[in-house]
């Protein structure tokens, strides 16, 4: 499979196709991102891409040889040696080990690159997929947390000093 690449103002179209693609899919385990975010969606990637350039997040983008996005890796809220990790695969590609691909490769460039010491992450408990995934690259449960009215685990990965 292809590495992650860091997002950035060439991936905007497939962006957009991948989250038109798969808004229905993703609506099934995270809240829908809504109309506005469609409509707005050119300056909303310009926004990121800035605070990106400031060092406040680290988002990243896995796509297929034509160019399509398969699946989006972000580290956000970046603070001190924490960020969050938040990812979304194509329901295209479920199945194939590419969510599995794409958070070992951001966990490596959160520890190796930007110098991460902890991620945090959390997925919706009917998101057997997402709870699968973190377990796999080696996050632990450390409790419950409600993700806009859905119970779901928070997980913690060190990384080490």
């Amino acid at each position: 499979m292809t590495p992650l690449e860091r997002l950035d103002a060439r991936h905007a179209d497939a962006l957009l196709r991948f989250e038109r693609e798969n808004r229905a899919y993703f609506a099934r385990f995270v809240p829908d991102r809504g109309d506005d975010y469609f409509a707005g969606f050119a300056a909303r990637h310009a926004e990121l891409l800035a605070e990106q350039a400031a060092g406040l997040h680290h988002f990243h983008v896995l796509v297929d040889a034509d160019g399509a996005v398969l699946g989006r890796f972000n580290l956000v809220g970046v603070a001190g040696a924490g960020a969050e990790l938040g990812f979304r695969v194509a329901e295209r590609a479920t199945g194939r080990g590419v969510a599995t691909q794409g958070v070992r490769g951001v966990v490596a460039l959160a520890r190796d690159e930007y110098g991460l010491r902890r991620l945090v992450a959390s997925a919706a408990l009917e998101n057997a997929g997402s709870l699968g995934v973190l377990r796999r690259t080696g996050f632990v449960p450390v409790g419950e947390v409600s993700l806009d009215g859905r119970p779901g685990l928070r997980h913690v990965l060190e990384l080490g000093a």
